[in-house]
């Protein structure tokens, strides 16, 4: 599957990784530089993410984001200043298309990855524009629940511009567990299978007004889903995580990413032999 200038052939492991939302002007730029850097270095193709709107905050008052109008010219002129593939997410049908004019990878949340209006919409996007779709799983869904997703999108014309991602499952309240069998098992859909190494630490509401993490693991997550075989890896990330707008707790510091990915990239050389 091409994307861009990528090869998602199964030979590198390919890394998403950004801020969990468009804070501000600066710090997604820096980000941006910082991680197109990291994975220079390292060989590894490199996707930068952030989103435009947080619609599933915990809070009402929470920060979401600066919305799809001011988030797409800020995505675009990451995409050209640092020449990188970027990728969001869409929260409806209605974004898909303004979205895909911009972005090379539209994304699904879990929370929604079975909603099929939307998944409709993010095929004939991807179609259009010659664009991906990476849906993460819900964390209320079994790995192999995955394939009627993916047929979905391939009813829908978007067979081969399909990207899954695992995230974790609820386990108990305000608690997620991996279990490294889904990424296999989502692999049999013949999709590329991501792990989301941060959001898989994630401890949903665990702060009351907001999710809580324990971002010492997901290291961990990264290390245990490459030696399981997983195609990519997705991972937010931030100079300063205890004063991120969103996701704080489960980021890894910025100046933590070169070191492990050059980890990774020799896990998965190892894998893969």
């Amino acid at each position: 599957m091409k994307l861009g200038k990528l090869n998602l052939d199964g030979k590198k492991l390919f890394v998403i990784a950004g801020p969990c939302v468009l804070e501000n002007a600066d710090t997604p730029c820096l980000i941006a530089e910082s991680m197109r850097k990291a994975c220079a270095d390292a060989g590894l193709p490199y996707i930068f993410k952030a989103s435009f709107d947080k619609a599933n905050r915990t809070s009402g008052k929470s920060f979401r984001g600066p919305g799809i109008e001011e988030g797409l010219k800020q995505l675009a002129k990451i995409k050209q200043q640092f020449d990188v593939p970027v990728l969001t997410d869409v929260h409806d049908a209605a974004q898909c298309g303004p979205v895909a004019e911009v972005c090379d990878v539209l994304q699904i949340p879990a929370f929604l990855c079975r909603q099929t209006d939307l998944l409709e919409a993010a095929a004939e996007a991807a179609l259009k524009h010659n664009r991906v779709v990476n849906i993460k799983k819900g964390q209320f869904l079994a790995p192999w629940d995955m394939q009627k997703v993916v047929d979905k999108m391939t009813e829908s014309g978007a067979k081969g511009r399909v990207m899954l991602t695992e995230r974790g499952a609820s386990f108990g309240y305000n608690n997620l567990v991996s279990d490294m069998r889904s990424i296999p098992i989502m692999q049999k859909t013949g999709c590329p299978v991501i792990m989301d190494a941060t959001h898989s630490v994630q401890l949903p509401g665990g702060m009351g007004d907001k999710s809580g993490g324990q971002r010492e693991y997901a290291p961990v997550m990264a290390r245990a889903a490459v030696a399981a075989g997983c195609d990519g890896l997705f991972a937010e990330t931030h100079p300063d995580p205890e004063k991120a707008l969103s996701d704080g707790p489960n980021m890894i510091y910025l100046k933590d990413m070169p070191a492990l990915l050059k980890q990774l990239d020799a896990l998965f050389k190892l894998v893969r032999g």
